[in-house]
Protein backbone atom coordinates (compact mmCIF):
# COMPACT_ATOMS: atom_id res chain seq x y z
CA UNK A 1 0.00 0.00 0.00
CA UNK A 2 1.15 3.63 -0.81
CA UNK A 3 0.33 6.73 -0.68
CA UNK A 4 0.39 10.02 -3.01
CA UNK A 5 0.07 13.48 -2.82
CA UNK A 6 -1.28 15.42 -5.46
CA UNK A 7 1.48 17.98 -5.76
CA UNK A 8 0.17 21.69 -6.37
CA UNK A 9 1.07 24.97 -4.65
CA UNK A 10 3.67 25.24 -1.41
CA UNK A 11 0.36 25.63 0.87
CA UNK A 12 -2.25 24.09 -1.36
CA UNK A 13 -5.66 24.97 -0.31
CA UNK A 14 -7.38 21.65 -1.14
CA UNK A 15 -5.27 18.53 -1.23
CA UNK A 16 -6.11 15.00 -2.27
CA UNK A 17 -4.16 11.77 -1.59
CA UNK A 18 -5.08 8.26 -3.60
CA UNK A 19 -4.77 5.47 -1.66
CA UNK A 20 -3.02 2.47 -4.33
CA UNK A 21 -3.79 -1.19 -2.27
CA UNK A 22 -2.96 -4.16 -3.31
CA UNK A 23 -5.88 -6.46 -4.88
CA UNK A 24 -7.87 -8.01 -2.12
CA UNK A 25 -9.77 -11.36 -3.75
CA UNK A 26 -8.30 -14.05 -6.00
CA UNK A 27 -10.71 -12.67 -8.95
CA UNK A 28 -9.62 -8.64 -8.71
CA UNK A 29 -7.73 -8.39 -11.83
CA UNK A 30 -8.66 -4.56 -12.46
CA UNK A 31 -8.74 -4.48 -16.09
CA UNK A 32 -9.70 -0.93 -15.80
CA UNK A 33 -6.82 0.04 -14.44
CA UNK A 34 -4.48 -1.57 -17.43
CA UNK A 35 -6.54 0.44 -19.72
CA UNK A 36 -6.14 3.98 -17.66
CA UNK A 37 -1.93 3.26 -18.41
CA UNK A 38 -2.31 2.50 -21.76
CA UNK A 39 -0.32 5.29 -22.93
CA UNK A 40 2.36 3.74 -20.24
CA UNK A 41 1.75 0.03 -22.19
CA UNK A 42 2.12 2.03 -25.77
CA UNK A 43 6.10 3.49 -24.37
CA UNK A 44 6.75 -0.18 -23.05
CA UNK A 45 6.35 -1.62 -26.45
CA UNK A 46 7.96 1.48 -28.44
CA UNK A 47 10.72 1.36 -25.71
CA UNK A 48 11.28 -2.47 -26.50
CA UNK A 49 11.32 -1.95 -30.12
CA UNK A 50 14.03 0.18 -30.12
CA UNK A 51 16.41 -1.52 -27.87
CA UNK A 52 15.70 -4.64 -30.16
CA UNK A 53 16.99 -2.69 -33.32
CA UNK A 54 19.42 -0.01 -31.45
CA UNK A 55 23.13 -0.77 -32.87
CA UNK A 56 22.63 -3.08 -35.11
CA UNK A 57 24.67 -3.59 -38.05
CA UNK A 58 21.62 -4.50 -40.80
CA UNK A 59 18.72 -3.63 -38.62
CA UNK A 60 15.74 -5.43 -39.24
CA UNK A 61 16.99 -7.71 -41.67
CA UNK A 62 17.78 -10.07 -38.95
CA UNK A 63 14.25 -10.77 -38.52
CA UNK A 64 14.06 -12.04 -42.16
CA UNK A 65 17.46 -13.80 -41.86
CA UNK A 66 16.20 -16.02 -38.89
CA UNK A 67 13.15 -17.77 -40.04
CA UNK A 68 15.18 -18.14 -43.34
CA UNK A 69 17.92 -20.07 -42.56
CA UNK A 70 15.84 -22.16 -39.83
CA UNK A 71 13.61 -22.89 -43.05
CA UNK A 72 16.64 -24.04 -45.09
CA UNK A 73 17.62 -25.90 -42.41
CA UNK A 74 14.45 -27.72 -42.38
CA UNK A 75 13.65 -27.63 -45.93
CA UNK A 76 17.36 -29.76 -46.17
CA UNK A 77 17.26 -32.56 -43.12
CA UNK A 78 13.71 -32.81 -42.70
CA UNK A 79 12.50 -32.47 -46.36
CA UNK A 80 15.03 -33.54 -48.56
CA UNK A 81 17.20 -35.87 -46.33
CA UNK A 82 14.39 -37.03 -44.04
CA UNK A 83 11.44 -36.83 -46.84
CA UNK A 84 9.04 -35.78 -44.29
CA UNK A 85 5.68 -35.57 -45.25
CA UNK A 86 4.54 -31.99 -46.18
CA UNK A 87 0.82 -32.10 -46.67
CA UNK A 88 1.27 -31.64 -50.35
CA UNK A 89 2.66 -28.45 -50.00
CA UNK A 90 5.90 -26.99 -51.27
CA UNK A 91 8.73 -28.17 -49.16
CA UNK A 92 10.17 -24.75 -48.13
CA UNK A 93 6.48 -23.38 -47.41
CA UNK A 94 5.71 -25.73 -45.71
CA UNK A 95 8.63 -24.82 -42.79
CA UNK A 96 8.34 -21.55 -43.81
CA UNK A 97 4.51 -21.42 -42.63
CA UNK A 98 5.60 -22.59 -39.52
CA UNK A 99 8.57 -20.97 -38.57
CA UNK A 100 7.37 -17.62 -38.75
CA UNK A 101 4.29 -18.00 -36.10
CA UNK A 102 6.66 -20.26 -34.22
CA UNK A 103 9.90 -17.55 -34.03
CA UNK A 104 6.97 -14.67 -32.37
CA UNK A 105 6.06 -16.89 -29.89
CA UNK A 106 9.97 -17.85 -29.05
CA UNK A 107 10.37 -14.79 -28.67
CA UNK A 108 7.76 -13.60 -26.44
CA UNK A 109 8.24 -16.07 -24.36
CA UNK A 110 11.34 -15.48 -23.40
CA UNK A 111 10.71 -11.42 -23.61
CA UNK A 112 7.65 -11.83 -21.02
CA UNK A 113 9.30 -14.72 -18.31
CA UNK A 114 12.53 -11.90 -17.36
CA UNK A 115 10.36 -8.69 -18.49
CA UNK A 116 9.53 -8.45 -13.97
CA UNK A 117 13.02 -9.06 -13.06
CA UNK A 118 14.57 -6.86 -15.90
CA UNK A 119 12.12 -3.44 -14.77
CA UNK A 120 12.85 -4.12 -11.23
CA UNK A 121 14.04 -0.65 -10.79
CA UNK A 122 11.68 0.58 -11.80
CA UNK A 123 8.82 -1.68 -10.04
CA UNK A 124 10.42 -0.31 -6.71
CA UNK A 125 10.10 2.83 -7.49
CA UNK A 126 6.88 4.16 -9.23
CA UNK A 127 3.64 2.32 -9.25
CA UNK A 128 1.52 1.52 -12.28
CA UNK A 129 -0.28 -1.95 -12.75
CA UNK A 130 2.28 -4.40 -13.23
CA UNK A 131 0.23 -6.48 -15.74
CA UNK A 132 1.44 -4.05 -17.86
CA UNK A 133 4.95 -5.44 -18.16
CA UNK A 134 4.20 -8.83 -19.94
CA UNK A 135 1.75 -7.21 -21.73
CA UNK A 136 3.85 -5.02 -23.78
CA UNK A 137 6.87 -8.10 -24.00
CA UNK A 138 3.86 -9.73 -25.80
CA UNK A 139 3.07 -7.00 -28.38
CA UNK A 140 6.46 -5.91 -29.27
CA UNK A 141 7.30 -9.49 -30.84
CA UNK A 142 4.46 -8.23 -33.22
CA UNK A 143 6.57 -6.06 -35.28
CA UNK A 144 8.92 -8.82 -35.80
CA UNK A 145 6.15 -11.08 -36.82
CA UNK A 146 4.71 -8.63 -39.24
CA UNK A 147 7.78 -8.16 -41.26
CA UNK A 148 8.07 -12.35 -41.02
CA UNK A 149 4.81 -12.38 -42.33
CA UNK A 150 5.44 -9.84 -45.31
CA UNK A 151 8.37 -12.34 -46.17
CA UNK A 152 6.26 -15.30 -45.96
CA UNK A 153 2.99 -13.73 -48.32
CA UNK A 154 5.69 -13.16 -50.74
CA UNK A 155 6.87 -16.36 -51.25
CA UNK A 156 3.69 -17.94 -50.88
CA UNK A 157 2.88 -15.62 -54.17
CA UNK A 158 6.23 -16.94 -55.69
CA UNK A 159 5.25 -20.60 -55.53
CA UNK A 160 1.81 -19.51 -57.31
CA UNK A 161 -0.25 -20.28 -53.81
CA UNK A 162 -2.93 -17.34 -53.56
CA UNK A 163 -4.43 -16.27 -50.59
CA UNK A 164 -8.41 -17.81 -50.19
CA UNK A 165 -10.99 -17.22 -47.55
CA UNK A 166 -9.31 -19.32 -45.43
CA UNK A 167 -6.97 -16.48 -44.51
CA UNK A 168 -9.77 -14.79 -42.61
CA UNK A 169 -8.92 -16.71 -40.16
CA UNK A 170 -4.86 -15.19 -39.56
CA UNK A 171 -6.25 -12.74 -37.22
CA UNK A 172 -7.53 -15.60 -34.74
CA UNK A 173 -4.87 -17.68 -34.61
CA UNK A 174 -2.62 -14.89 -34.28
CA UNK A 175 -4.40 -13.87 -31.54
CA UNK A 176 -4.21 -17.60 -30.36
CA UNK A 177 -0.18 -17.23 -30.53
CA UNK A 178 -0.40 -14.01 -28.73
CA UNK A 179 -2.86 -15.11 -25.83
CA UNK A 180 -0.49 -18.73 -25.57
CA UNK A 181 2.81 -16.31 -25.14
CA UNK A 182 0.97 -14.07 -22.80
CA UNK A 183 -0.18 -16.74 -20.46
CA UNK A 184 2.41 -18.81 -19.90
CA UNK A 185 4.50 -15.79 -19.61
CA UNK A 186 2.43 -14.43 -16.99
CA UNK A 187 3.15 -18.04 -14.96
CA UNK A 188 7.07 -18.10 -15.76
CA UNK A 189 7.68 -14.32 -15.31
CA UNK A 190 5.82 -14.55 -11.90
CA UNK A 191 7.80 -17.38 -10.93
CA UNK A 192 11.26 -15.78 -12.15
CA UNK A 193 10.80 -13.21 -9.30
CA UNK A 194 10.39 -15.67 -7.06
CA UNK A 195 12.99 -18.04 -7.94
CA UNK A 196 15.41 -16.86 -10.64
CA UNK A 197 17.03 -20.06 -11.97
CA UNK A 198 13.43 -19.96 -13.74
CA UNK A 199 15.67 -18.30 -16.99
CA UNK A 200 17.75 -20.86 -17.13
CA UNK A 201 14.85 -23.14 -17.91
CA UNK A 202 13.73 -21.36 -20.62
CA UNK A 203 16.02 -22.20 -23.60
CA UNK A 204 15.39 -25.91 -22.67
CA UNK A 205 11.58 -25.31 -22.49
CA UNK A 206 11.29 -23.65 -25.95
CA UNK A 207 13.60 -26.13 -27.24
CA UNK A 208 11.54 -28.82 -26.27
CA UNK A 209 8.35 -27.12 -27.29
CA UNK A 210 9.09 -26.69 -30.89
CA UNK A 211 9.84 -30.50 -30.74
CA UNK A 212 6.69 -30.85 -29.20
CA UNK A 213 4.82 -28.89 -31.88
CA UNK A 214 4.11 -29.50 -35.98
CA UNK A 215 7.14 -27.24 -37.01
CA UNK A 216 9.33 -29.38 -38.24
CA UNK A 217 6.66 -32.27 -39.26
CA UNK A 218 3.51 -32.27 -40.00
CA UNK A 219 0.43 -33.10 -37.69
CA UNK A 220 -1.15 -35.73 -39.53
CA UNK A 221 1.62 -37.69 -38.51
CA UNK A 222 -0.18 -37.94 -35.30
CA UNK A 223 -2.59 -40.62 -35.08
CA UNK A 224 -6.51 -39.27 -35.33
CA UNK A 225 -7.61 -40.58 -32.09
CA UNK A 226 -4.91 -38.75 -30.01
CA UNK A 227 -5.10 -35.74 -31.96
CA UNK A 228 -7.17 -33.95 -29.22
CA UNK A 229 -4.68 -34.16 -26.69
CA UNK A 230 -2.03 -32.91 -28.69
CA UNK A 231 -4.31 -30.11 -29.81
CA UNK A 232 -3.70 -29.25 -25.70
CA UNK A 233 -0.37 -27.99 -26.70
CA UNK A 234 -1.58 -24.75 -27.89
CA UNK A 235 0.95 -24.12 -30.80
CA UNK A 236 0.35 -27.04 -32.33
CA UNK A 237 -3.37 -25.46 -33.73
CA UNK A 238 -1.94 -22.13 -34.23
CA UNK A 239 0.60 -23.97 -36.48
CA UNK A 240 -1.49 -25.77 -38.22
CA UNK A 241 -4.07 -23.66 -38.59
CA UNK A 242 -1.53 -20.76 -39.99
CA UNK A 243 -0.43 -23.30 -42.59
CA UNK A 244 -3.76 -24.09 -43.78
CA UNK A 245 -4.69 -20.31 -43.69
CA UNK A 246 -2.16 -18.79 -45.34
CA UNK A 247 -1.73 -21.93 -48.45
CA UNK A 248 -5.92 -22.21 -48.05
CA UNK A 249 -4.48 -25.91 -49.23
CA UNK A 250 -5.68 -28.69 -46.66
CA UNK A 251 -8.72 -29.25 -43.88
CA UNK A 252 -9.37 -27.14 -41.52
CA UNK A 253 -7.63 -28.17 -38.04
CA UNK A 254 -11.17 -27.87 -36.24
CA UNK A 255 -10.51 -30.65 -33.48
CA UNK A 256 -7.09 -29.78 -33.17
CA UNK A 257 -7.80 -25.84 -33.27
CA UNK A 258 -10.88 -26.35 -30.62
CA UNK A 259 -8.55 -28.06 -28.26
CA UNK A 260 -5.98 -25.66 -28.44
CA UNK A 261 -8.37 -22.95 -27.85
CA UNK A 262 -9.40 -24.42 -24.51
CA UNK A 263 -5.98 -25.37 -23.32
CA UNK A 264 -5.10 -21.32 -24.08
CA UNK A 265 -7.78 -20.16 -22.26
CA UNK A 266 -7.25 -22.19 -19.26
CA UNK A 267 -3.69 -20.83 -19.47
CA UNK A 268 -4.62 -17.61 -19.58
CA UNK A 269 -6.71 -17.39 -16.90
CA UNK A 270 -4.42 -19.60 -14.30
CA UNK A 271 -1.99 -17.27 -15.33
CA UNK A 272 -3.66 -13.73 -14.76
CA UNK A 273 -4.80 -15.03 -11.14
CA UNK A 274 -1.10 -16.64 -10.34
CA UNK A 275 0.16 -13.18 -11.40
CA UNK A 276 -2.17 -11.25 -9.63
CA UNK A 277 -1.43 -12.73 -6.21
CA UNK A 278 2.21 -12.13 -6.98
CA UNK A 279 1.74 -8.93 -7.82
CA UNK A 280 1.65 -8.30 -4.42
CA UNK A 281 5.11 -8.56 -3.19
CA UNK A 282 6.72 -8.48 -6.30
CA UNK A 283 8.28 -5.17 -5.05
CA UNK A 284 10.11 -6.67 -1.87
CA UNK A 285 10.44 -10.36 -4.12
CA UNK A 286 13.01 -8.02 -7.04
Amino acid sequence: MASVTHPNAAFPPHSSTVRIEPPSGLFELRFGEVWAYRELLYFFVWRDVKIRYKQTAIGVLWVVLQPVLTMLVFTLFFGRLAKLPTDGLPTPVFYFAAVVPWSYFAYALQMTTNVVVDNQRLITKVYFPRLILPISSTLSGLVDFAIGFVVLAIFTLAYDIRPTLAALWLPVLLALAVLTALGVGLWLSALNALYRDVRYVIPFLIQFWMLASPVAYSSSLVPPRWRWLYGLNPMAGVIDGFRWAITGRGQAPSLLLLASAFAVALVVLGGLFFFNRMETAVADRV
